[in-house]
């Protein structure tokens, strides 16, 4: 009999490859500051070779955001593909070695374990080029039903909306969340994710597919094809039955539904050092929270706590023991 989880995380499996640079390099390359940009593999080679020293970390969006409930105490698994090698290896260690439930079987043939260049700038803004890989390979039969179903809540990065097969499934685990009573969000992940899938994603929202969305504000005005915050958050509260959770870099976040729009402050840092994974990381803590059955207000309290531990170092992992941080703040 499967147990049962808090969360299952449908995510690419992707090894983060982080460097320090500067504004030139990114003009050099011509490479978009501040967002993710998918690349083949010769491509993945040729910016590994220029881009200087460099850390290796597991990574990918779902999966930073399913370690962070881990180590909250949620019972967290993960659904992605990766190949038999090194990396894939690697990745996997990681992932099971913070108590992620990781059953799916790595391809043995086929692209090698996806890869994310990651090139953080001064201001700690970062800027991802990424190689998919093997995580392309993922389909609806790496889904277990029984597990999905066990699940109360099922989390989708938006950046596995890329892969075709991907998204059957996606659909798939939704379909048997929602017919085991279960809850599903999505995080859309970039505002170039965005603009790919807009139409999709709005099918999602709006046939019932997803009951909490996850979004910065930049991702949600692209949503909503809009310029003005305040236009993009009344469209999403407009939306019935959906829970919004949208960030707002050092402004906090703010919880949106039909009822209410409740603001929450960022939790207080010492130095900004890299930005990636904070948004992964605020969704880990809301979702956490949500598995504690506590009040949306304290949910958006974790997932602020969480982003401040990460951001104040290179990569997108806590370093930190993230209960001792949120028993300080009383949760």
């Amino acid at each position: 009999m499967t147990a049962p989880l808090d969360l299952l995380v449908l995510g690419n499996a992707i090894v983060d490859i982080l460097a320090r640079t500067d504004e030139a390099f990114l003009v050099r390359e011509a490479v978009h500051k501040g967002a993710m940009q998918l690349i083949d593999e010769a491509r993945a080679e040729h910016l590994f070779a220029v881009m200087g020293p460099a850390t290796i970390v597991s990574g990918g969006s779902g999966a930073n955001t399913a370690v962070g409930a881990a180590q909250l105490g949620a019972k967290t698994g993960f659904i992605g593909k990766v190949r038999d090698d090194e990396l894939g290896r690697l990745f996997r260690h990681d992932l099971t070695a913070t108590g992620v439930q990781f059953g799916v079987a790595p391809a043995t043939e086929g692209p090698a374990t996806a890869r994310c260049f990651i090139l953080v700038t001064p201001d700690g803004e970062r800027t991802m080029n990424t190689y998919l890989g093997a995580c392309q390979g993922l389909t609806a039969a790496d889904v277990d039903e029984a597990t999905a179903a066990s699940a109360r809540f099922v989390y989708l990065e938006g950046y596995l909306w890329d892969p075709p097969a991907a998204k059957d499934a996606f659909r798939k685990a939704a379909r048997l969340a929602h017919q085991a009573g279960n809850q599903v969000a999505l995080t859309l992940s970039d505002p170039f994710c965005v603009d790919r899938y807009r139409d999709e994603f709005l099918g999602l929202i709006r046939d019932g597919s997803l009951d909490i969305l996850f979004a910065n504000i930049h991702e949600l005005k692209s949503l909503y094809q809009t310029a003005d915050a305040a236009t993009a958050l009344e469209a999403l509260r407009a939306e019935e039955g959906l829970l919004g959770v949208v960030t707002c870099s050092a402004e906090g976040a703010l919880v949106v539904t039909r009822a209410e729009t409740r603001a929450v402050p960022a939790s207080p840092i010492r130095e900004l050092v890299d930005t990636t994974g904070a948004g992964d990381l605020f969704a880990a803590g809301f979702l956490a929270g949500l598995a504690r059955n506590l009040d949306h207000g304290d949910c958006a309290r974790l997932g602020a706590i969480a982003a401040a531990e990460v951001i104040q170092h290179i990569g997108a992992r806590p370093q930190t023991d993230l209960n001792a941080l949120a028993a300080q703040s009383g949760l």
